[in-house]
């Protein structure tokens, strides 16, 4: 996989923060999530213009062509100010299963309006129990050639009710395939599910006979389908290594200014001792992540263990950063007012979008084994 100049890199995260600094702050997430979209349109297209929704994509297709190092970096930034924004599901599960399933022709057509934005797409994968595993693929296409239809449900789908396009991964008599469908094909239901966290998009999508344009693939979809997963657990722990840090740096700041019994909370032994834990809890899982990203890059023997080691190391520290950062604040951040609460909810959905920690534990002891 690419990389980008170091120089580039910084740049771009730099530019980056100074961007969501100004346009995702906190009144503007609450604005934002509240919305039927669950995104600013206006921020996703400077984003775009960045480069970071087409940032794994080829450049040949209109993409920046980085790898997974660029993305987990750019992922902190947006796991630091809680964006709301489609980019795991569109730029990062989307774009990398196009690409991983390897036809031209598919890549030429799909990948451009991916790449600058103006299109948000989506995979829809997994089955009610969530698993994330090829078991858990619960949609069945039946048909030939250029005629297949659809049946059955897909649960979880990110951003399944705004996607202008919606990849299917579905059961055939003779294997797995991804299969293309228009969100307003004939014998789609599409429907939004409640989540704990307001900034996410979810739905379930229900299949009845729904028309389907078969993909071509030039290797086995489910390593395809993989590829692209991976990917996504390492997005997703920048995200929550960021969103650790961030939660972390202003329960430490609220310590320093808030006073009890005439003295700074910060000088009690037990907060100094909570932040002295919380601090090596988003170090560490800055490192997983960075870890998983740059082996994933390498393509070496270790990324299977990295990339699992990071799914449960980032989510289990971004949740325990979240909740302690709510004790340490005291009553106040238990209300829906203040932003330890927004971030405690991102934590647990997080922690259970891609796979539960428990699994993913399992997998780190499978890949160690291996």
């Amino acid at each position: 996989m690419a990389t980008i100049a170091a120089e580039d890199l910084t740049a771009l995260t730099d530019s980056l923060r100074r961007l969501l600094q100004d346009k995702s702050t906190e009144t503007d997430v609450r604005r934002t999530m509240e919305t039927p979209e669950g995104y600013d349109p206006d921020l996703w297209r400077q984003i775009a213009e960045m480069g970071v929704t087409g940032l794994i994509v080829d450049e040949a297709f209109g993409g920046v062509g980085a790898g997974p190092v660029e993305l987990e970096r750019v992922m902190e930034e947006a796991g630091a100010v809680l964006l709301c924004s489609p980019l795991i599901s569109s730029g990062v599960l989307a774009a990398g299963l196009i690409q991983a399933l390897g036809d031209e022709a598919t890549k030429t057509r799909l990948l451009p309006t991916i790449a600058d934005g103006s299109k948000i797409a989506t995979v829809a994968l997994t089955g009610a129990k969530g698993g994330w595993t090829k078991d858990a693929v619960s949609v069945s296409a039946a048909g030939a050639g250029d005629a297949w239809t659809l049946s059955g449900t897909a649960s979880f789908v990110t951003h399944g009710q705004i996607a202008d396009v919606i990849l299917v991964v579905a059961n055939t008599p003779a294997s797995l395939d991804v299969f293309e469908v228009e969100p307003a094909a004939q014998g789609l239901a599409v429907k939004p599910l409640p989540t704990f966290d307001h900034t996410l998009r979810l739905a379930d999508l229900a299949f009845d006979a729904a028309p389907a344009r078969r993909l071509a693939a030039a290797r086995p979809v489910w390593d395809a389908v993989e590829e692209a997963l991976d990917l996504v657990r390492v997005a997703l722990a920048g995200e929550q290594a960021g969103g650790a840090k961030r939660a972390l740096e202003f329960t430490v700041d609220y310590a320093k200014t808030r006073a009890q019994f005439g003295r700074l909370i910060g000088s009690f032994q037990a907060i100094k001792h909570m932040a002295a834990d919380l601090l090596l809890e988003s170090e560490s899982a800055t490192s997983a992540a960075r870890a998983a990203a740059h082996s994933l890059a390498d393509g070496g023997k270790d990324a299977p263990a990295a990339i699992n080691l990071a799914a449960f190391a980032c989510a289990d520290a971004f949740s325990t950063i979240t909740a302690t950062a709510i004790q340490m604040h005291g009553g106040i951040a238990f209300t829906w007012a203040h932003p330890a609460h927004l971030y405690l909810r991102r934590a647990r959905a997080d922690a259970q979008l891609f796979g539960s920690s428990a699994a993913y534990r399992e997998r780190y002891l499978e890949a160690l084994g291996a």
